[in-house]
């Protein structure tokens, strides 16, 4: 088991990073100090993994509830069955949530420990690539509106993060494929020496080979913590976390969340944001061409939905990352340097919206 701390609001919790992690009741024992426990999952991880998270809860009061799968379900009234549950079971302030499953799980039981009494524990239990190297670490929780992607939500650090590798043998190709979009963007952001350790190593991720996730995971996390740690409530450079989700999230929004997985969208959201990149004139042609070709050899789409570039502008124009009526983006100054700003030409952003939107062509 390897293990990285992470030091933020005055206390460090543990992101724990191995194979079969879920079978150590001694894991779970550490990380979930509370008597009374609601494990929140959906009904795709349920039936793998509850029971193995329940046995090692043994000795203690506990509930669980399984909430319908998917992205789709990530709104207000579908967090709304958790808190009954909360209610239903008297749990109170000194309870405990077990987040099991991928990112809408663990942003909904996050976003609902934060509410819930105004804030329990959360235990992160990522069954995902994706929830591994990204949606459980930093405490970001909360659910989709009609609207916009995570409009509703709450800053709220998780006790503990238990990333078991063995759950990724059961994940979907296509699931697994998502959660390599934010491994990527990782190396994109800020170390291109690990981008070039992903281009190295991308068959053996994509046949899961144990070692080579771990050490994904590993090094996803640990620049995710340094991150984190230097800026908790995203004022700074915690947005540079977001390269490719503005453009991501406008997909998702106009598709219906239902369409996209969100690692696909953020593969795509990275390309556009490269391509902008090239045409404010920072990033080389060829090194979009690069990030292109390791997104498609990813299994990843290259494409963006034709949602047209008016709808797409009007979707970022409620991007949170909106200040003083002008847009910040992140975008690149080179592979592995990437920056947030709003100081860029208006028309290379129209430009950019009319090639990936319209499908004028890049």
């Amino acid at each position: 088991m390897q293990e990285l701390a992470i030091e933020v609001a005055g206390r460090s919790y543990p992101i724990l990073i191995g194979d079969k992690l879920l079978d150590d009741a001694a894991v779970l024992e550490r990380c979930v100090a509370a008597r009374d426990v609601l494990v929140v999952t959906d009904e795709t991880v349920a039936p793998l993994y509850l029971e193995r998270v329940l046995r090692g809860l043994a000795g203690r009061r506990t509930a669980s509830i399984a909430l319908p799968a998917g992205e789709q379900h990530k709104t207000l009234a579908g967090v709304a069955p958790v808190f009954d549950a909360l209610v239903a079971a008297r749990l109170n302030r000194d309870a405990c949530i077990v987040a099991l499953g991928g990112g809408v799980v663990g942003d909904m039981a996050g976003f609902a420990a934060a509410c819930y009494q105004r804030g329990i524990d959360c235990v992160q239990v990522p069954t995902t690539l994706l929830a591994q190297v990204d949606s459980s670490v930093g405490g970001k929780t909360g659910v989709n509106h009609p609207g916009g992607k995570n409009l509703i939500g709450a800053f709220h650090q998780p006790r503990a993060v238990i990333a078991d590798t063995a759950t990724l043998q059961t994940l979907p190709a296509r699931e697994l494929r998502a959660g390599l979009a934010e491994v990527i963007k990782y190396g994109l952001l800020g170390d291109l020496g690990f981008l070039v350790w992903i281009e190295q190593n991308l068959d053996s991720l994509l046949a899961l080979d144990s070692r080579a996730l771990a050490a994904a995971i590993r090094r996803s996390c640990a620049a995710k913590a340094r991150i984190v740690v230097a800026d908790e409530r995203e004022l700074g450079q915690r947005a540079l976390l977001n390269l490719g989700h503005t453009f991501a999230h406008a997909i998702e929004t106009a598709t219906g969340y239902d369409t996209w997985l969100h690692g696909e969208a953020v593969g795509v959201g990275m390309l556009v944001a490269a391509d902008m990149s090239a045409r404010v004139g920072w990033l080389a042609r060829p090194d979009v061409q690069r990030v292109r070709t390791l997104l498609a050899r990813s299994g990843l789409p290259v494409e963006a939905p034709k949602i047209g570039a008016d709808r797409a502008r009007k979707l970022i124009g409620i991007d949170k990352k909106v200040r003083d009526g002008r847009l910040r983006l992140v975008l690149l100054r080179n592979l592995g340097d990437a920056l947030v700003t709003d100081d860029y030409p208006a028309d290379a952003l129209n430009a950019t919206l009319s090639a990936h939107f319209d499908g004028a062509g890049t």
